[in-house]
């Protein structure tokens, strides 16, 4: 409670460092903030050329030759919303180190304006791909707002997995490089640019030791069948999101005070 009530009391510090985020990383830049939108369409169109002939036709259900790029797509905003919140996170309190050595201010608003400005991005590239499917003739339901739900669940175990993992990276330096690999190592497990079809029957069984799959396979649900998700499925990563936040709030509170003596 102490936490949200610090949060609450520097809401306006939050909101302005999330936009002073967004500004300063494109802050040069011609095109801006749409950086944030072409990059990830850039890597789809790369998978849609490359794997599109191969896996459309694995697609059940779906009679559309931009099939498999919808189905792409909507596995990448899902992972790339994961894959922002953890990586920043991970390295986070190393590199406002200087800032936490020299202002006083609850370091718990430092991952809530990560998680923030991650939401943002991955709102913005939501828009951009909500759009580009209308274009292609791909059409909605009510079922897009069951997105919300996973999303929540998506952020929640996104930040206590980098929250825990930011704190240990500053005790232990040698753990941002190796998330950097395992997360590489994820997203190939995770069925994102490949259907779970494809995988071997007596293989299959072990996506449900991947706690992110029921999440990036809800999104595709949504988004490419429009039907509701089997929202029973996502049992097993509320659970282990909640876990890591715990774990995560945990560490944070312990290390809070001896963190800034090590940076």
């Amino acid at each position: 409670m102490g936490a949200l009530k610090a949060l609450w009391n520097y809401r306006q510090f939050v909101i302005s460092s999330i936009y002073n985020d967004l500004v300063s990383r494109f802050a040069r830049s011609k095109l801006g903030g749409l950086w944030m939108i072409i990059n990830p369409l850039a890597q789809v169109a790369i998978y849609a050329l490359i794997l599109s002939n191969v896996l459309a036709a694995k697609l059940p259900g779906i009679d559309s030759q931009y099939a498999y790029a919808v189905y792409l797509m909507a596995g990448l905003l899902a992972w790339t919303l994961f894959n922002e919140i953890v990586s920043r996170t991970t390295t986070l309190f190393i590199e406002q180190g200087n800032l936490l050595k020299k202002m006083s201010f609850p370091r718990i608003t430092l991952p809530t304006i990560v998680a923030g400005s991650s939401i943002l991005n991955n709102l913005l590239l939501l828009s951009a791909m909500l759009a580009i499917f209308l274009i292609l003739g791909h059409h909605f339901t009510l079922s897009m707002f069951w997105l919300v739900p996973y999303a929540l669940v998506l952020v929640v175990f996104a930040i206590g997995l980098g929250l825990t993992l930011g704190v240990l990276n500053i005790f232990v330096r040698d753990v941002g490089q190796i998330v950097t690999i395992i997360l590489q190592m994820w997203f190939w497990f995770t069925p994102v640019v490949y259907p779970p079809t494809i995988i071997p029957e007596q293989y299959r069984h072990l996506l449900d030791f991947n706690p992110i799959y029921p999440i990036v396979n809800g999104y595709q649900s949504i988004i490419v069948y429009g039907g509701r998700p089997e929202i029973e499925g996502l049992l097993g990563t509320i659970i282990i999101g909640f876990f890591s936040l715990i774990v995560g709030f945990f560490l944070f509170r312990r290390a809070s005070e001896e963190m800034v003596d090590v940076l």
